[in-house]
């Protein structure tokens, strides 16, 4: 299939991107997307050919695993195992949106992402484009579509200018609107425990990375159990 970049705001050109899109991405290929953050280079979570040519692509190893974009919180409770009640009040305010968290995998998952140490980072993209091929194709690895240490593509056209024919498909749905990356929490730390039926919540938040939601929005849900952000 020829690359071919898809004008998401006219009909026709969406209709056939969606489309070829999902076709891509069945063939374990590569599909750029637009997101409520920045440009995402993306495929089926469950491909490992896929995820091998995503980090590829971006001139990465398995060392850094990309995060899996989801279309509900649904799909979190799927994926994650032992999900703290403080990660569910985090997911129920700010999802979807430009937040990413940490969390320990469910250990059935058959999937390889690489160096993950049974974690998965998950997000909601606040999109209705993404947000319509994830409800199409489920679950996809995501990673900022940009060459590891380049800027963050907030058009499909810069997208398509680091990534090229490594790319099935580009989605263009304009300009990026946040145009800065998500912010990562890690919540594998944390640890909810029931006694006498009261809930305690030992362990810490920690920010990975620093984006677009701020650390005291995070804050206003996660009080004392986040750590100081990261500069």
């Amino acid at each position: 299939m020829a690359t071919r970049i898809y004008d998401c705001s006219l009909d026709t050109d969406l209709l056939t991107g969606m489309r070829l899109a999902k076709v891509s991405l069945g063939r374990n290929e590569l599909v750029v997307m637009p997101t409520d953050t920045v440009y995402g280079i993306g495929c089926d979570a469950f491909s490992a050919k896929g995820v091998q040519a995503l980090l590829a692509a971006k001139g990465r190893g398995p060392q850094s695993p990309p995060p899996v974009l989801i279309p509900n919180i649904n799909t979190l409770q799927a994926l994650a195992d032992q999900i703290p009640e403080v990660a569910m009040r985090l997911a129920e305010t700010f999802w979807p949106g430009a937040l990413t968290m940490i969390l320990r995998a469910q250990p059935s998952l058959n999937w390889d992402l690489g160096e993950t140490k049974g974690t998965v980072a998950l997000r909601m993209p606040d999109h209705k484009i993404a947000l319509a091929l994830l409800e199409e194709v489920g679950p996809m690895a995501v990673s900022s579509a940009n060459l590891t240490g380049q800027p963050a593509a907030t058009t499909c056209q810069q997208a398509e200018a680091y990534l090229g024919e490594s790319v099935q498909v580009y989605l263009d749905g304009g300009t990026s609107p946040k145009g800065e990356a998500s912010t990562i929490l890690d919540l594998t730390d944390v640890i909810d425990t029931y006694t006498n039926g009261k809930l305690e919540t030992t362990g810490k938040i920690k920010i990975v990375r620093a984006g677009a939601l701020s650390a005291d929005k995070i804050r206003t849900i996660a009080g004392s159990l986040l750590t100081e952000a990261v500069n």
